[in-house]
């Protein structure tokens, strides 16, 4: 190739490429794509962790505990319980020793987590019965007639659907999405403070001895998938202003055998590696073996005992039956040819000419055999039967 022709060339390769560059650039437009990972494990683990966070920004002390056994070195003063955890397992001297601690001057949040039994006169959530307050689904309260006025108010209520807090010296209230398929009742109209939505009452506030007590109807609006909506933050700040914060979310622990599961798991398989071996070795055989018996004193009848039982467990008795039929029917084809091709009823008849027995033995020695397994005196009955006619022949 010559130069001018590698240039020409060279000019239309840089050509090319230019105006694909000039495409791209057209055509091309960057775009920005954000990709979901999920919680991080930390999120995942604790569903109040937004909660805890907000807490401090606030310059609330925020501290966890998993049981309370930590209620013997926590002050009441100057202290808010949140006891968000499941609480199926308390006892009623964790109970009294819980309400002791917020009259001598705590402030204890809990969860009504169980309906009013009218029947029982008690809901079995230990906390509520001593403190008076019953639970009920909104569609089991008494349905009573409004009067007018209060008909009409509630269809101008624009959010029939939020509880509304409403404080003194503020011109609009705070709104929370409580679940409202649950109301609480003040059974002694002991509550100073509450909070209704259209259908239910879902916050109640009362005083105990010197300190304070709230019950809420469901905790999910401090959860970290709700507590950014409506007040519910402010909410969380306003009942734990001015106080330190103890939360206690999760009371279930794994057993020491989870536990040693998760984390020790080549141990256990060698522990149980173990145990098995000591078993084995345990079981093992120990002293020399039997020797076995002299072949001089065995006799026939025991190898035909012998042999008979071996048949039996191995074939079962229908087939013991089947072979002394069959064996019968050999004898009286040799006796009387043709005896294959007669009937049933004709093949009895033959074989009573030729044994001269009844007929009645001969049915009941060569009648179908049941499905179900003969008992030991029905099988020696008739195999008696059937060796009687196998003789005869």
């Amino acid at each position: 190739m010559s130069r001018r022709a590698g240039f020409i060339t060279a000019m239309a390769v840089l050509l090319l490429v230019g105006l694909f560059a000039i495409y791209l650039t057209q055509n091309l437009q960057p775009y920005q794509e954000t990709v979901e990972h999920g919680p991080a494990p930390e999120v995942a683990a604790n569903p109040y962790l937004a909660a805890e966070y907000f807490l401090r920004q606030q310059g609330i002390s925020v501290q966890q505990i998993d049981g309370l056994d930590v209620l013997a070195s926590l002050p009441s003063q100057g202290q808010t319980l949140m006891l968000l955890a499941d609480r199926s397992d308390m006892t009623p001297r964790q109970a009294e020793h819980l309400l002791q601690w917020t009259a001598n001057g705590g402030h204890l949040l809990l969860i009504a987590e169980r309906l009013w039994d009218k029947d029982e006169g008690k809901s079995g959530d230990i906390l509520l019965d001593l403190l008076d307050i019953e639970q009920y689904t909104s569609e089991d309260l008494e349905d009573e007639a409004q009067s007018e006025p209060a008909a009409e108010a509630q269809d101008e209520d624009p959010y029939p659907n939020l509880t509304k807090l409403y404080l003194q010296n503020e011109d609009a209230p705070a709104y929370i999405a409580f679940d409202t398929d649950f109301h609480l009742y003040d059974a002694q109209n002991r509550a100073h403070a509450w909070a209704n939505s259209a259908k239910a009452t879902h916050l109640l506030q009362l005083y105990h001895g010197e300190g304070l007590v709230t019950v809420l109807s469901d905790p999910w609006i401090w959860q970290n998938r709700a507590i950014n909506e409506y007040d519910h933050a402010w909410l969380l700040w306003y009942l734990s202003q001015d106080s330190a914060v103890t939360l206690l979310y999760r009371a279930d622990h794994d057993n020491l055998f989870s536990q040693l599961l998760r984390n020790f798991p080549l141990a256990l398989l060698a522990l149980a590696l173990l145990i098995g071996a000591a078993l084995w070795h345990a079981g093992m055989r120990h002293g020399p073996l039997i020797a076995p018996s002299s072949r001089a004193r065995r006799q026939l009848e025991e190898h035909l005992r012998a042999s008979a039982d071996f048949l039996l467990r191995r074939s079962g008795q229908h087939s013991l039956l089947q072979n002394l039929q069959q064996d019968i029917k050999r004898r009286a084809r040799r006796r009387y040819p043709g005896f294959e091709k007669l009937g049933v009823a004709e093949q009895w008849q033959i074989l009573g000419r030729l044994t001269r027995l009844p007929s009645r033995d001969i049915s009941q020695a060569m009648r179908p055999l049941p499905k179900q397994r003969l008992s030991a005196s029905d099988f020696t009955r008739q195999v008696a039967h059937l060796q009687t006619l196998r003789n005869a022949l």
